[in-house]
This record gives structure tokens, C-alpha cells and sequence, in this order.
């Protein structure tokens, strides 16, 4: 039960210009992978990823598969490319040997990196997801001004209450938690007025609030009609039992089967990610090893403050 690997999977915020550029150029199987999402999507996204600026890749419709091709690609690059490959030899040298998960995880756009890295999407079916999804969630942030906000220094009873006191009152809005990423960090989301007046209550509780520069209100009710949209894409997508346990957004809990991987995608949009629960549960469940596959470090910086302090925790982007 005990000495199990974790690979986890970043999500939206995570990209930086000419990311995958390096395993484009030296991977055969990255090279043709990432011509295959050009082919996919029908427009070049390898050229955004590569030399874009870094306000064409803050573009949700670009941000999500450019996140999710380039942790995808790492991932199988891992599992398929020779142990003698310079990509290989790199991911040696940070102490991984290949991509032989007991558990995976994403968070939130995340999810669809792991479900496609574990085997429950085929490639082409988990980037149409995505970019159905990144444009889904683009227009549900177009049609009503929405915001987040990070919370830190407060427990989670705290900010729940609040966001619900201030949305019971009905002159501001709705404002929501929306993600739990660690203890006394919590991001907040929803109407602009709503968010604001939350910020300003939860710093009278000795908490400080720090608004953020997103598109929109993620995982709150304001994505509802992304999710509407995206709910028969994801109906009509085929789901198999992946290699190993994911454990999903919507409840922290490891799941294999089908029909619940896509029970839970299905309300993910407009429901929280419990990041905090689901390292906690990993490691609960004999994690032991946390490994952050795609661009920067962020989870790997929330399993150090999450985990105990002798897991081993490392990253490849």
C-alpha cells in the first residue's frame, strides 16, 4: 500500500513562452505529437507555445491545451521515448526513471492532463475536450464580468461563511470558494461586487485577500453555461478505465470507473477543486512520491506544504 508514486498535473496560470520548445526540437515522439494537436485543433499551436507573447498565451482558448499538450507530451515521452534520449537522461538526472503512476491527479484543467496521461482519454479525444472546453468557459466569462480572489490566513469555515452571507444578501452577487489549494489558502470566485465585498470582510477577519487577474469566475455557478455547452461533448466522449486510480476535483476520491469520471467531469466546471483534500487522500492512500508533470511548480510547492516533509517531491516541464 505504501511506497506508491504520484504524478500530478498543473493547471491554468502555469504557462510561460516556448514552453515544450525544447522537446519539440529533441524528441521525435514530442515533435510528431505536437504536429498532431496542430492537426487537431486546425490552427498552430505549437507557434503560440513557442514564441507567442505572453498575452496570446494568457487567452484561455490558448492557455488549456497549451497546458494540457505540453503535460500530456512529458507524460508519454516518459513512458515511450528511450531510456539513452536526452529527455530521458534529463528526467534522470531529477530522480525520474519513467511514467509508472499508482495514482494521478490534475487540478482542474489539470484533470483532463491526467485522465489523458492515465489512459481514460486517447489523445485526440482529451485536447478536443479541452479546447472545447477552454472556449465553453471563455464565452461563459464574456457574457457577465466575474472575477477571483486569493484568501490566505483563514481557515475554510471561515471564508465558506462569508462568501455565503455575502451572496444571501443579493445586492452583490454570488461569490463562492472555488479553490482549496492548502490550508489557509483558498481562492475565492464569482460577481465582481461580490468578491470585492467578500475581500473586504474576510481582512476585518484577519484574513488578506488578493485579487487575481483571470478571465473569469472558474469553478463557481457563473460557469454554468460553459458547463451546459460542454456537457455533451462530454456525454458523447469515450471514457475507459484508466491504469491507475484518478482522483478528481469534484471529491477528492480516487475513481477508475467510466461512468463515474464522467459524472464528476461533467460538474467540475461549476464546483470547487479540492487540491488540499486530494493530496491529503493521496497520501493517506501510501503516496510517497509526488511528481508534477507540465510548466512551472506550483503543485510541487503545495505538496511540500501538504505533505509530509520526507515525500519526495519533484517536477519536470
Amino acid at each position: 500500500m505504501y511506497d506508491m508514486k504520484a504524478f500530478v498535473f498543473p493547471g491554468q496560470g502555469a504557462q510561460f513562452t516556448g514552453m515544450g520548445k525544447d522537446l519539440y526540437e529533441s524528441e521525435v515522439l514530442a515533435h510528431d505529437l505536437f504536429e498532431k494537436a496542430n492537426e487537431i485543433l486546425g490552427w498552430r499551436i505549437s507557434d503560440v507555445m513557442f514564441t507567442g507573447s505572453t498575452e496570446d498565451l494568457k487567452q484561455t482558448k490558448v492557455t488549456q491545451p497549451a497546458i494540457f499538450i505540453h503535460s500530456v507530451v512529458l507524460a508519454k515521452c516518459l513512458k515511450e521515448c528511450a531510456p539513452e534520449s536526452a529527455f530521458r537522461k534529463r528526467a534522470a538526472e531529477a530522480g525520474i526513471e519513467g511514467f509508472a503512476p499508482d495514482m494521478v491527479a490534475g487540478h482542474s484543467l489539470g484533470e483532463f492532463s491526467a485522465l489523458t496521461a492515465a489512459g481514460a482519454l486517447s489523445f485526440e479525444e482529451g485536447l478536443t475536450l479541452v479546447a472545447k472546453r477552454a472556449f465553453a468557459m471563455q464565452k461563459a466569462c464574456e457574457l457577465k464580468p466575474s472575477t477571483m480572489a486569493a484568501v490566505l490566513k483563514l481557515d475554510d469555515a471561515t471564508i465558506e461563511e462569508t462568501c455565503a452571507e455575502v451572496t444571501a444578501k443579493g445586492s452583490f452577487g454570488v461569490v463562492v470558494a472555488a479553490n482549496y489549494n492548502s490550508h489557509g489558502q483558498v481562492v475565492i470566485s464569482g460577481d465582481i461586487d461580490a468578491v470585492s465585498e467578500a475581500c473586504a470582510q474576510l481582512k476585518t477577519k484577519g484574513g488578506r485577500a488578493i485579487p487575481l487577474v483571470v478571465g473569469g469566475a472558474f469553478h463557481s455557478p457563473l460557469m454554468d453555461p460553459a458547463r451546459v455547452e460542454l456537457a455533451q461533448a462530454i456525454e458523447k466522449a469515450v471514457i475507459v478505465e484508466p491504469v491507475c486510480p484518478v482522483y478528481q476535483n469534484v471529491d477528492a476520491l480516487p475513481h477508475t470507473d467510466p461512468a463515474e469520471i464522467k459524472r464528476n467531469l461533467l460538474i467540475q466546471l461549476t464546483s470547487p477543486v479540492r487540491w488540499a483534500q486530494i493530496v491529503e487522500k493521496m497520501v493517506a492512500d501510501g503516496a510517497c512520491e509526488f511528481v508534477e508533470l507540465g510548466p512551472g511548480s506550483v503543485l510541487q510547492g503545495l505538496a511540500r506544504k501538504l505533505a509530509p516533509a520526507e515525500t519526495k517531491i519533484t517536477g519536470l516541464q
